[in-house]
């Protein structure tokens, strides 16, 4: 990830300015590109996993060894309650959250036949009437809510009965238990379906696997979900992403994809095998892998933007994934597409050719001289399998961007460009930080343009497919800050710059979707979006698809207007980032008003510190109301962002 540094120069407001504009309603930009509106999950913290994927526990397919010593996760509070690591709470890392039923040897890990990863967890019964196996805690319930899952068991006969039990309190009564009946089994892995119904609303639940019988049993993996999961994905969560309506998302990374091998995550879930993240805290499950994405973008009725390892990975491993997901079950790895339930081509059209490889920081960065060759072999297998992809080469602003224009203009249809911005203490240089980095990168561009001879006849437009502020502590998991009114203010003027620099920008991915720097927050049982999330869904699905020239004199505020598609109506968007409201005097030239129109809001009482927090009422919301609009004037107030949809002849 990179952060982008320019001169930002904010003047000093007078008390007594009156801004105004006048908007040509005439003059027009190039369309705006609905993939300015898309979006960005990576596997790190809780964007997928604990905040996406509906899967409630903990390592269940035990990486860690499960250690009398390391049982339950003890749980440290950071000073300040500064939250940071791979969970909230942050919790000790190596360490398994199960813990063991019994005495401490009853559970010994076992590598041997394992049936996922490095070990087995093996249970090894008393046969004096103690209950022995395993236990999860710290599960959130609600009362009535359904659970699914499943266990994979391996069992002598003589244990005979398995009890798995969902619990919500401390009385006998205060559980759900399914029985399994291993008779028969003859060691061999079983799975066996889980239903449970919670009787109590508790954040301190738990799934406990136990035998009272005589012998042994193993634990292959186990799995629980809320019964309303959606293939899997959080139904809260996607109901929000649904609003949302992003066209595009990119996956599987940023820094993780460097050392990711996606053939990790296809095939039977449970067998997939759990690896250490390879870029961040924590570990990789490989529950989410290339076909769970697709569903989800099928679910979201968007387009699947799929990043390619150049980092560790091999140009045949590339090669083999898009043939993987867009050959015909006639090549080897679409017979292998087939093999995992899906006959037919996913069709998969953007490609990004890597990740930050200019970074330090980045897993098998190499020198640019070297890197661009990199690319260029890269693309060529790719393309060899699908000559129809469209590749987003790696791009930095300054030398880096240059020579891949230079030498890779020919493998490549976007260049990607990252930026994220800190805080200031002043409003309006916070505001202003977004649009002036959108400014910059358009800026270079445009200039590399003018000196590259090999661009010359091509058009390769920006991807800013990592873009957003980033700082503060991390409240929902690794890099899960909190996003305040102020930063929806940014992001709003961050968009409005996009819009004027139509010509050269093509795509946006708002880095990231859920908890991880998103737009989106999570706790284990509610969704919220944050500020930002109200600024992205307000303006993708209210505001204007053709852009037209605003002049004059907005400032303070930031002001920008588009045509809505069939022409019959114009948007007008005020971002206001002063404490002071404001009537923006607007003159159309070109036309009139026609009627009675529609202003959507987003305010927080002055307040540009409000924020959203899953489970609790928001405090920046968007609203909306009918106007009469009989003056030139436009509200704007305070700490606010509006957009008005105006009918114009």
């Amino acid at each position: 990830m990179v952060i982008v540094i320019g001169i930002l120069a904010v003047p000093a407001i007078p008390k007594t300015v009156k801004p105004a504009v006048t908007i040509d309603v005439t003059n027009t930009r190039e369309p705006i590109s609905k993939y300015i509106y898309g979006q960005f999950i990576e596997h790190l913290g809780q964007c997928i996993y604990g905040g996406t994927w509906a899967e409630m526990l903990e390592d269940r397919k035990f990486y860690y060894p499960v250690r009398a010593d390391y049982s339950p996760w003890r749980i440290i509070k950071p000073p300040n309650n500064r939250w940071s690591g791979a969970g909230v709470p942050y919790k000790v890392l190596g360490a398994s959250p199960w813990q063991i039923i019994g005495p401490d040897d009853a559970i010994r890990m076992v590598k041997e036949d394992s049936y996922v990863g490095e070990h087995t967890p093996e249970v090894r019964v008393t046969g004096d009437g103690r209950p022995c196996g395993l236990a999860q805690n710290e599960l959130a319930l609600t009362d009535g809510r359904e659970y699914v899952g499943r266990v994979v068991i391996a069992a002598e006969p003589n244990v005979l009965l398995i009890q798995v039990s969902l619990v919500w309190g401390k009385g006998k009564g205060d559980r759900h238990t399914v029985i399994i009946n291993t008779t028969g089994q003859r060691g061999q892995f079983t799975k066996h379906p889980l239903h449970f119904k919670a009787r109590a609303t508790t954040e301190e639940g738990r799934l406990e696997i136990i035998s009272h019988g005589k012998g042994v049993f193993r634990i292959g993996t186990v799995s629980l979900m809320p019964r309303d999961n959606l293939s899997g994905w959080r139904a809260d969560t996607l109901g929000l992403m649904k609003e949302l309506n992003s066209p595009v998302y990119r996956w599987p990374g940023g820094n993780f994809v460097s050392g990711y091998n996606w053939k990790d995550g296809i095939g039977d879930p449970d067998k997939r095998p759990p690896r250490k993240n390879p870029a961040w805290k924590g570990i990789e499950h490989n529950d989410v892998g290339i076909h769970e994405f697709i569903d989800l973008c099928q679910k979201l009725d968007a387009e699947p933007y799929i990043a390619v390892n150049t980092g560790l990975g091999s140009v045949e491993s590339a090669q083999e994934e898009v043939e993987y997901v867009n050959g015909s079950a006639h090549t080897p790895m679409g017979k292998l597409r087939t093999e995992n339930g899906h006959l037919k081509p996913f069709n998969v059209k953007w490609w990004a050719v890597g990740n930050e490889m200019f970074g330090s920081w980045q897993l098998g960065n190499v020198p640019l001289e070297q890197y661009v060759k990199r690319h260029n072999q890269f693309a060529e297998a790719m393309r060899s399998v699908d000559p129809s992809i469209q590749l987003i080469g790696v791009g930095s602003v300054g030398r880096w961007s240059e020579q891949m224009l230079t030498h890779c203009s020919d493998h490549i249809e976007l260049i990607s460009e990252h930026f994220y911005n800190g805080e200031k203490d002043d409003i309006l240089e916070h505001v202003a930080q977004i649009p002036h980095s959108v400014k910059l990168i358009a800026y270079w561009h445009r200039n590399l343009r003018k000196r590259i001879k090999s661009l010359a006849g091509k058009d390769i437009r920006i991807a800013m497919d990592e873009w957003n502020y980033w700082y503060g502590p991390y409240i929902y998991g690794e890099l899960g800050v909190r996003y305040y009114m102020k930063d929806a203010l940014g992001i709003a003027a961050g968009l409005h710059e996009f819009f004027r620099n139509t010509d050269i920008i093509f795509m946006a991915n708002y880095a990231q979707t859920v908890n991880v720097i998103g737009c989106i927050k999570t706790n284990k049982t509610s969704a919220e979006f944050a500020a930002t999330g109200q600024v992205l869904k307000l303006y993708r699905n209210r505001f204007g698809q053709i852009p037209v020239e605003v002049s004059g004199t907005p400032e303070p505020l930031d002001v920008t207007a588009a045509w809505i598609e069939d022409g019959k109506a114009l948007t007008i968007a005020i971002v206001n980032p002063t404490r002071v409201k404001y009537n923006l005097n607007v003159n159309l030239k070109g036309a009139a008003i026609s009627g009675n129109g529609l202003c959507w809001m987003i305010t927080s009482n002055s307040d540009e510190m409000a924020y959203n927090e899953p489970g609790k009422a928001a405090r920046v919301q968007i609203t909306e109301k009918a106007i009469n609009v009989i003056s030139n004037e436009l509200e704007a107030p305070p700490i606010s962002v509006s957009l008005y949809r105006l009918p114009v002849k």
